[in-house]
C-alpha cells in the first residue's frame, strides 16, 4: 500500500514542524517553498562578510525548542550551540539612562527594589502566578487544536482557565503588583510580542514574563537561522522532501477534496494539504471562491499584529554603549501604540529596537565590525515608499547616535531596508503584517481562524494566523498540533507507513 502524500505549503517554523512530525509517523511529505531557501520570516542572507537574520531575533522559551527536538530523539545541542545572554537585554529610557536587565533573578529583584520598595517580594508573587500560567498555558492550552468547545470542557481545565485571569488585561494585572513607571514598562514589554496593546491582551500572558525572567534570553551561535538549518536537517533525516522556488498558484479541489497543488513548474498530487503560508493568501488566492471559509469582511475585521520597518546595517567599526538586545523606550509608548492600533499611520515619535548579535557572536560580522538589526514597529496596511523609509532611517539614526554618543552613519558600509511591500512580496503577508494575528481575547483559541478548512475536507492550516498564535515557539507548536489532527483524521494503515530514517 502506498503511504498518504502530504503537501506542505511553506517552509517556515510551522511548516517545518508539521512536515517533520508527519514524516516521523510515516507520511510521504513534500514541502513546497516559494523562496530559494527555507525559514520563511526566519531566513537569513549574507552580504560583504556580514550574516543577517532577516526576522526573529529573540530566543525565548528554550524548553519549547528542546521539547520539539526531544520528540524525535534529538536535542537542541545536536544542531546548534545555545548561550544564555547576561544581561538579557538593555532598555534605554533616555539620555544617560540605560538599564541592563540581569539574567539573575536576585539581581533583578535588587534592581526593582531600588525603584520601588517592596517590589522584590511582589515580583516573587507575580512570577509564582506566571509560572502556573506558563505550565498550564504552554503545556496544555496551546496544544489544543481549537476545533471544538468540548476540548476545554474538563472541570480541571475550566478551573485552570479561571485561575489564569483570561478576562482581565495584562495592563490591569501588572498594576496590581507594581506602580513604578519603569517597572511597568519592563513588565509590559514581553506582551508586545503578541501583537496587541497590554490593555487588550489577557493577563494569561503574564506567562511571557515568566519566559523572560525565569527562563531567560538565549542566542544560538551563528544566528537564529541555525535553528532553521537544524530543523531542515532533522526533517530530511525523517524523509521530508524540499522543493524551493515553488510559488504555489492553486490548490485544485474536486468535490470538496484537495487533489493537487499546482505551482508554475509542476502539479503535485496530494492526499492531505497543509498550508503554512499566509492563511489569508491560501484562502483567497489559492482556492476557488466556493471553497473559501472566510469572507473579505471577516478578514478586514481581524485585529492584526503590527508590521515593521527593518534596517540591516553593516558597520565598519565596533560600537559603544550597545548590548546584544537594546530597546529604545526614550519616547512615550502611548502615542506610538495609538498610531499602530487605533489610528494607523506612520508614527511621529516611534520606539525602536536594535539587535547587535556581533556583540555576542564574532562570526556574523567581519573582524572589528558590527552587525545591526534595527526594527521599528508600525501599523500594517500603510503606504510604503522609499521616501518614508529614508525619513525613518534618518530619524532613528539621529536618536541612536545621540543616545549612544557616537557617530554611526558614516561607518555604515552595508544597508538594506525591509517593510510592508517586502513582507507581501516574499511571504504574501496579509496587509503586509510581520507577526500575524494579534492575541486579543476575541482572537484566542476557538475564535481564531480554524486550523482545518470548513469547505475542503483534507486542507489544514498552521502558523501565526491560526492556533496558537504569533511568535516562534507558538509556530513550532502549531505545526505539531496540526500534524496530530492530520494523523487523527487520516490515520495510516500499517502497510502505508514509510520507514523513518534515524
Amino acid at each position: 500500500m502506498k503511504s498518504k502524500k502530504v503537501i506542505v505549503i511553506g517552509a517556515g517554523f510551522s511548516g517545518l514542524s508539521a512536515a517533520t512530525s508527519l514524516a516521523d509517523q510515516g507520511y510521504e511529505v513534500t514541502v513546497l517553498e516559494k523562496n530559494a531557501t527555507p525559514g520563511g520570516r526566519a531566513r537569513s542572507f549574507e552580504a560583504d562578510g556580514y550574516t543577517f537574520d532577516m526576522g526573529p531575533s529573540w530566543y525565548w522559551m528554550p524548553d519549547v525548542f528542546e521539547s520539539y527536538f526531544n520528540k524525535f530523539g534529538k536535542s537542541v545541542s545536536d544542531y546548534y550551540d545555545l548561550v544564555r545572554l547576561d544581561p538579557s537585554y538593555t532598555v534605554v529610557f533616555g539620555e544617560d539612562d540605560f538599564v541592563d536587565l540581569p539574567a539573575s533573578l536576585d539581581e533583578l529583584k535588587a534592581l526593582f527594589e531600588q525603584w520601588e520598595t517592596g517590589s522584590a517580594t511582589r515580583l516573587d508573587k507575580f512570577l509564582e502566578q506566571a509560572a502556573y500560567k506558563y505550565e498550564v498555558g504552554i503545556n496544555q492550552l496551546v496544544y489544543k487544536p481549537g476545533r471544538s468547545l468540548s476540548e476545554f470542557m474538563s472541570l480541571r481545565l475550566l478551573l485552570d482557565v479561571l485561575r489564569m485571569d483570561v478576562f482581565q488585561s495584562i495592563h490591569t494585572h501588572i498594576r496590581r503588583f507594581f506602580s513604578h513607571e519603569k517597572i511597568i514598562k519592563l513588565m509590559e514589554f514581553p506582551v508586545l510580542f503578541l501583537g496587541a496593546l497590554p490593555q487588550n491582551t489577557p493577563a494569561l500572558y503574564s506567562l511571557m514574563n515568566y519566559a523572560d525572567i525565569s527562563l531567560g534570553t538565549w542566542y544560538p551561535m551563528g544566528g537564529m537561522y541555525k535553528i532553521i538549518e537544524g530543523m531542515v536537517q532533522l526533517a530530511e533525516e525523517k524523509g521530508v522532501a524540499f522543493l524551493y522556488n515553488q510559488d504555489v498558484q492553486e490548490i485544485e479541489v474536486e468535490q470538496g477534496i484537495a487533489r493537487h497543488v499546482r505551482t508554475a513548474t509542476g502539479n503535485f498530487e496530494a492526499d492531505v494539504v497543509v498550508g503554512s503560508a499566509d492563511y489569508h493568501h491560501v484562502e483567497k488566492n489559492l482556492l476557488a471562491p466556493a471553497y473559501q471559509t472566510y469572507t473579505d469582511r471577516y478578514w478586514d475585521k481581524r485585529v492584526m499584529a503590527p508590521s515593521c520597518l527593518i534596517f540591516y546595517l553593516g558597520i565598519s567599526k565596533k560600537l559603544e554603549n550597545l548590548r546584544h538586545h537594546n530597546l529604545f523606550f526614550d519616547e512615550d509608548f502611548g502615542p506610538h501604540a495609538h498610531e499602530i492600533y487605533t489610528d494607523p499611520k506612520w508614527p511621529a515619535k516611534p520606539l525602536f529596537y536594535v539587535s547587535a548579535p556581533s556583540v555576542t557572536d564574532a562570526s556574523v560580522a567581519p573582524e572589528g565590525c558590527e552587525n545591526l538589526f534595527v526594527l521599528m514597529p508600525v501599523a500594517p496596511d500603510l503606504e510604503d515608499t522609499e521616501e518614508l523609509r529614508e525619513r525613518y532611517y534618518n530619524l532613528i539614526m539621529d536618536r541612536l547616535e545621540h543616545l549612544t554618543k557616537q557617530d554611526v552613519r558614516s561607518a555604515v558600509v552595508f544597508r538594506r531596508n525591509y517593510a510592508h511591500r517586502d513582507f507581501i512580496a516574499d511571504y504574501n503577508a496579509f496587509k503586509g503584517n510581520a507577526y500575524g494575528l494579534a492575541n486579543t481575547l476575541m482572537q484566542t483559541a476557538l475564535l481564531k481562524p480554524s486550523l482545518k478548512s470548513k469547505k475542503v475536507k483534507n486542507l489544514y492550516y498552521t502558523g501565526q494566523l491560526t492556533v496558537p498564535g504569533p511568535g516562534v515557539p507558538p509556530s513550532l507548536i502549531s505545526g505539531q498540533v496540526v500534524a496530530k489532527e492530520v494523523a487523527k483524521d487520516y490515520a495510516l494503515a500499517p502497510g502505508q507507513r514509510l520507514p523513518v530514517s534515524n
